[in-house]
């Protein structure tokens, strides 16, 4: 049985204009820790200039110290005859080869400037020969370490805010998730697979906030890296009139895109396929975790473990094509941009641009080729975390929620009767109705109980008084109120429900008592088991209360479950009582007290029970027997018997069996 991946009625597309302004939605409350970070990514894309400013004054210098070799090996004979050789010269009487080594030996026109202030502070930053100054020895093995520290420390600030920030707005993002499952009706949650639910939930956030993450931090230091390398290029050309050279920017720039564009739509439809793929292996861990009994009593391990294996296969395959589509970008920028460098150097050789002047402008436009490549990776970043950003918008565009009026009015109590008039109900998808034209009552402190085979309709009819599910046609009211007026948390709180498949929570057995009842006190709680008749098994072992019952109830027979179930509701004491075959899977020994403990329950309250045994309701003030969504029969237990109906066959067969 080949498990695939089942698109979900609420998928839809959306841009990327719509996918990442959404997210930034969640990310704006966090802006100012978001500044930070790009303040700092500027800060540190800063540093680069002043490596940049040092890189053609120190070639020129080198070049003039070759110079002055030069020159004084020319003019050595001459200085040991010329006796006025050791007078100053003006500007005037240098030589044309003097004359070169002075411009040659041309500092940087800030420098003057830095001299004279470090001058001001008591600092020589060279001596009378022209020699490095001990001041300047310090600033170099101490100041420029600090600045590289400083450096560092911004980048730190930089991923450290940007980190922080992206982690906390996809934490609101995944709260919100949640709530909305959690607003869902339960038609929502019949139709949809829990194991895939959950990989949308948890999985889909976790991707989009590492790829946030890493993205907010490349675009908030890469942009800036290459707007100092390209502003340096630019104005380095201008002063030495080489603007022929910002063709190279101006060509170049957009050919590292145009592969990238190209390679977009490929990246994202492979990385939808394989989040799609890590849900459904997800989905099958989830499902065969919790049938684990299935597998265990079928011997199914080896089963299950082949197809376990399949799906994760078919996942390999889907993440390594999108994974091959994401390397082709890296090569594909690194090829243009040596075909742009060679580019220029071909130019530079036929301009006959000295090394000195074509030196300078490749430092930065090698420097420039990480940061440029980081944009051009960030587009598979931008695919992938869109596929899952779709997903999850998705589910939070879906509204299956059931609907409450803005009149609602609050209703604290229940106090005369409940109501089914002419209520009618069909699942969405199915053939017929679940509930046909049903029409009864249900006094305050009377028993009503719902007898039928299997899909009769008996559980449907719990959900529509509970509110999961509106009625197509009629109503059910509550002291003359339409349940759709009333505020749904004040009509759950006046009802409680014991199933027959009982769900626990992997907590201990005073939490799970204590669920629904947050205030309850721990002599309440144990008060509440006496009654379900579960204290005795509680105290039974070492933990006592604070015995964890597993996952579902894992630790616990059936029977004990049910008693757990019935203490909660007690401790609810809510004044309505929906009771949904709370006795039909126990043995005969585990019923008795399972059945004591609810009568318990059921003094003083109304009762609404869906009764699978019909010996469990000889009792019930009214018996509604229902067939294919509709009530066949109704009335006490000694009419329906003596009617001679489908009621006395129901109770025939159980005895003879």
């Amino acid at each position: 049985m080949a498990l695939e991946y089942k698109k979900e009625f609420f998928d839809r597309n959306y841009t990327v204009r719509e996918a990442y302004s959404r997210a930034w939605g969640y990310a704006r409350k966090y802006k100012f820790r978001i500044f930070v970070g790009i303040v700092c990514g500027m800060l540190t894309a800063g540093t680069l200039v002043p490596l940049f400013q040092v890189i053609q004054p120190a070639l020129q210098q080198a070049s003039a110290n070759e110079l002055e070799a030069e020159i004084a090996a020319e003019t050595a004979p001459a200085a040991e005859t010329a006796a006025d050789e050791t007078a100053p010269k003006n500007k005037q009487q240098l030589t044309p080869m003097e004359r070169k080594v002075a411009k040659a030996a041309k500092l940087p026109g800030w420098y003057p400037k830095v001299e004279r202030i470090a001058k001001r502070c008591g600092i020589e930053l060279q001596d009378k020969s022209g020699a490095m100054g001990g001041a300047l020895l310090l600033i170099a093995v101490v100041v420029i370490p600090l600045l590289a520290a400083v450096r560092l420390l911004l980048i730190f600030l930089n991923q450290y805010c940007l980190c922080w920030a992206a982690t906390r707005a996809v934490t609101d993002l995944r709260v919100d998730l949640f709530r909305q499952i959690q607003r869902q009706s339960l038609q929502f949650h019949g139709r949809i697979d829990v194991g895939q639910l959950m990989m949308r939930a948890v999985g889909d956030p976790s991707t989009v906030q590492m790829m946030i993450q890493s993205m907010l931090s490349q675009l908030a230091r890469a942009p800036f890296e290459i707007l100092a390398a390209v502003a340096f290029i630019v104005h380095f050309a201008i002063q030495n009139h080489m603007l022929a050279t910002l063709g190279v920017i101006v060509i170049g720039m957009p050919a590292f895109m145009f592969p990238v564009v190209g390679l977009g739509k490929r990246i994202r439809a492979w990385s939808r396929k394989s989040l799609e793929k890590g849900t459904v292996v997800g989905s099958h861990l989830h499902e065969v975790l919790t049938c684990v009994r299935v597998v265990k009593a079928f011997g199914t391990e080896e089963f299950e473990n082949r197809r376990y294996e399949s799906v994760n296969r078919r996942l390999l395959s889907t993440i390594m094509r999108a994974f091959r589509w994401g390397l082709f970008v890296g090569p594909t920028v690194e090829t243009i941009g040596i075909v742009i460098l060679c580019g220029f150097l071909v130019w530079c050789f036929m301009a006959r641009v000295t090394l000195a002047n074509v030196l300078p402008m490749l430092a930065p436009l090698l420097l420039i080729y990480k940061p440029v490549k980081q944009l051009c990776s960030l587009q598979v970043s931008l695919e992938t975390a869109q596929a899952s950003l779709q997903r999850i918008w998705s589910l939070m565009d879906l509204d299956m929620e059931m609907p409450e009026s803005p009149n609602a009015a609050p209703k604290a109590s229940f106090d005369d009767r409940i109501v089914f008039n002419d209520v009618s109900f069909r699942y969405e998808g199915a053939d017929r109705d679940a509930v046909s034209h049903a029409s009864f009552e249900v006094k305050k402190g009377r028993t009503v109980a719902v007898v039928g085979g299997t899909g009769s309709g008996k559980s449907t009819l719990s959900g529509l008084l509970c509110r999961f599910f509106d009625p197509q046609s009629g109503c059910v009211t509550m002291d003359g109120r339409d349940l759709r007026e009333m505020r749904t948390a004040d009509l759950r709180a006046l009802i409680g429900s014991v199933q027959q498949e009982t769900l626990l929570f992997n907590e201990s057995i005073e939490a799970n008592i204590s669920y629904g009842s947050p205030g309850a006190t721990h002599e309440q709680v144990v008060a509440a088991a006496k009654m379900a008749n579960a204290h005795e098994f509680i105290m039974s072992q070492p933990e006592g209360y604070d015995r964890v019952v597993g996952e579902k109830g894992f630790s616990l027979s059936g029977g004990e479950r049910q008693r757990i179930a019935i203490a909660r509701a007690i401790l609810r004491n809510p004044p309505i009582l929906i009771l949904d075959e709370a006795t039909s899977a126990l043995d005969t020994v585990t019923e008795r007290l399972v059945q004591d403990a609810i009568n318990n329950l059921m003094a003083n309250r109304t009762t609404f029970a869906i009764a699978h045994r019909l010996s469990t309701i000889r009792n019930a003030d009214l018996i509604l027997v229902m067939d294919r969504g509709r009530i066949v029969e109704r009335g006490t237990h000694d009419e329906l018997y003596a009617a001679d109906g489908v009621y006395r066959r129901l109770c025939d067969m159980q005895t003879t069996a």
